[in-house]
C-alpha cells in the first residue's frame, strides 16, 4: 500500500518507519527542511511512561489560580479573541474530576508503556544512538503537601505494574548526588526508574535513516496547502509541489492538524500549548544530573543529555505564537541554578519554544476517521517521544489491518462526546479497528 505521512516530527517519523517496516511504500512530507525541527526539536529530554498524566485532574482549576499569582509561573494565559482556546480550557475544565484523572491516566500509561517496550525492541533491533540514558524520573517535592498528594497516582501506577519508589531525602540523594548541596528545599520524592532520557531531536534523525534504509522516501521544504476528499475518502493532499496521492494518509502534524482537519468536517479537540526549554553545556558532571529531575512546585523538568542540561517547562495558552519571551527564560535558569548552581554555564544556554499539540484530557488521538483511508496520530502533548515507538507500531498494525498489541479503547476521536468530554468507556469493548469515529 502506498501511504502519505504528514508530518516529520519524532511522531510521523516513528509512523513512517513502522510502516514500511511492514511493507508499505512510504512517502512522508514536511515544510520543515529536515526531521524533527518543531516540537520535536528541543523538548524535555524524558521518555516518561511512569510520569505520564492529564494535566487536567481534581484541583486543577485552584492550582491553576495559584500558578498565575507565582513570581515563577508554570502556566502563563494571554487572552486572545480565540473562541477555539476558550472552547478548550472548557473542556479541560470539564476533566477536572477524580473519575475523568483516573480513566485518561490508564489510558495513556497504557499507551506509554506499550512504547516503551516498542523503544527497547527497537534499539536492539537498529542500535539508535541518541544521548540516551535508563537511570530514571525523579519528581521532588517542596512540601509534604505535595508529598501526601501523589497517593492516587501511585495507585494507578501499582494498577499498571509501573515500578515507583516513595523516597525521602536520603533516598534520593542515592540518585541524584548533585543536590547534596540544595537538599532542605525537598521534603522528598517520587522515583519512576524505568523512564529514560534521551535527546529527541538525535533520536527522530537517526530513526529516519533507518526509515529511509527501508525505501522511506522524505520531501521537505513542502508546505500542505489542504485535504481533498470525495464522499467518504480522501483524493489528494495539496502542496507547494503539487496534489500528492496515495492509498492512506496519516496526519501527524501535531498543534496544526485542527486546523487542516476543519474543511473536511472533522473536529478534533487539539490546541497549541506552548512550552520553553533552555540547553545549558555542563561545566562540572559531578554537579549536574544524572537523570530526570521533575520540580514539582514550578513543573520544570531538568534532564541530563549528554555533555548538557536540557531544561524545559511552563504552559503557555496564546495560539500559535513563536515568540520567545525573555521572562520564561529567567524561570527556566531559576530552576537550574536552584537546583544544580555548579553544574552548568546558563549564560551560554540555548532558547528555544514549541508547540505541543494537547487534548482536553490529555490523551492522543489515535487511528480511524470517517474517512476510510485518512488516519490520524496526533494530540500527545507533553508526551509525544514517550509515545512515539508504541505509537509508530499500533499506527502501523491498523493500516496495515492487524490488531494492535494494546487495546484502542479511549485512543481515538470515538472517545469525544457533546462539549469534548470524554467517555469512561468505549462504545464497544473491541479494538481501535471496530470503533466508529465521531
Amino acid at each position: 500500500m502506498r501511504v502519505l505521512v504528514l508530518g516529520s516530527g519524532v511522531i510521523g517519523t516513528s509512523v513512517a518507519y513502522y510502516l514500511a517496516r511492514s511493507g508499505h511504500e512510504v512517502t512522508v512530507v514536511d515544510r520543515q527542511p529536515g526531521p524533527g525541527l518543531e516540537t520535536s526539536y528541543a523538548n524535555a529530554g524524558e521518555i516518561s511512561p511512569g510520569y505520564s498524566a492529564p494535566w487536567a485532574g481534581p484541583g486543577v482549576p485552584l492550582k491553576a489560580i495559584q500558578w498565575l499569582l507565582m513570581h515563577h509561573s508554570p502556566l502563563v494565559i494571554k487572552p486572545l479573541l480565540d473562541p477555539g482556546m476558550w472552547t478548550w480550557c472548557l473542556q479541560m475544565l470539564a476533566n477536572c474530576n477524580e473519575r475523568a484523572y483516573r480513566v485518561n491516566k490508564a489510558r495513556m500509561v497504557r499507551l506509554a508503556e506499550y512504547s516503551r517496550d516498542c523503544l527497547k525492541e527497537l534499539r536492539a533491533d537498529i542500535g539508535i544512538q541518541y544521548d540516551a540514558r535508563s537511570q530514571g524520573t525523579l519528581q521532588l517535592f517542596r512540601t509534604q503537601k505535595q508529598l501526601d498528594g501523589i497517593g492516587k497516582d501511585t495507585e494507578i501506577l501499582r494498577q499498571h505494574g509501573v515500578p515507583f519508589e516513595v523516597l525521602d531525602r536520603a533516598g534520593y540523594l542515592q540518585h541524584e548526588p548533585a543536590l547534596a548541596g540544595v537538599q532542605e528545599k525537598f521534603v522528598g520524592g517520587l522515583r519512576l526508574p524505568g523512564d529514560e532520557t534521551g535527546d529527541c531531536f538525535q533520536f527522530t534523525n537517526r530513526l529516519a535513516d533507518a526509515a529511509r534504509a527501508l525505501g522511506v522516501q522524505f520531501h521537505f521544504g513542502v508546505d500542505i496547502q489542504g485535504i481533498d476528499h470525495a464522499g467518504d475518502q480522501i483524493t489528494g493532499v495539496r502542496t507547494s509541489r503539487g496534489t500528492l496521492t496515495a492509498d492512506h494518509t496519516v496526519l501527524a502534524l501535531g498543534s496544526y492538524s485542527t486546523q487542516m482537519l476543519k474543511p473536511l468536517g472533522l473536529h478534533i479537540p487539539v490546541y497549541p500549548v506552548k512550552g520553553y526549554s533552555i540547553t545549558v553545556p555542563i561545566t562540572d558532571a559531578a554537579q549536574a544530573p544524572e537523570s530526570t529531575i521533575m520540580d514539582e512546585t514550578h513543573k520544570v523538568a531538568v534532564t541530563r543529555l549528554g555533555d548538557r542540561i536540557r531544561v524545559g517547562g511552563t504552559a503557555q495558552l496564546s495560539g500559535f505564537n513563536l515568540d520567545l519571551d525573555a521572562a520564561r527564560r529567567r524561570t527556566l535558569e531559576f530552576v537550574v541554578t536552584d537546583l544544580f548552581p555548579k553544574g552548568g554555564d546558563v549564560s551560554r544556554a540555548e532558547f528555544w519554544c514549541g508547540l505541543r499539540p494537547m487534548t482536553p484530557d490529555g490523551t492522543p488521538i489515535l487511528g480511524a476517521t470517517r474517512l476510510r483511508n485518512l488516519s490520524l496520530s496526533t494530540g500527545h502533548g507533553t508526551l509525544g517521544w514517550t509515545m512515539a515507538a508504541g505509537t509508530g507500531r499500533v499506527l502501523a498494525d491498523l493500516i496495515s489491518g492487524r490488531t494492535p498489541e494494546i487495546s484502542m479503547e479511549g485512543l481515538t476521536m470515538a472517545r469525544y462526546g457533546r462539549g469534548g468530554r470524554t467517555q469512561p468507556h468505549s462504545p464497544t469493548p473491541a479494538h481501535a479497528a471496530a470503533e466508529t469515529p465521531t
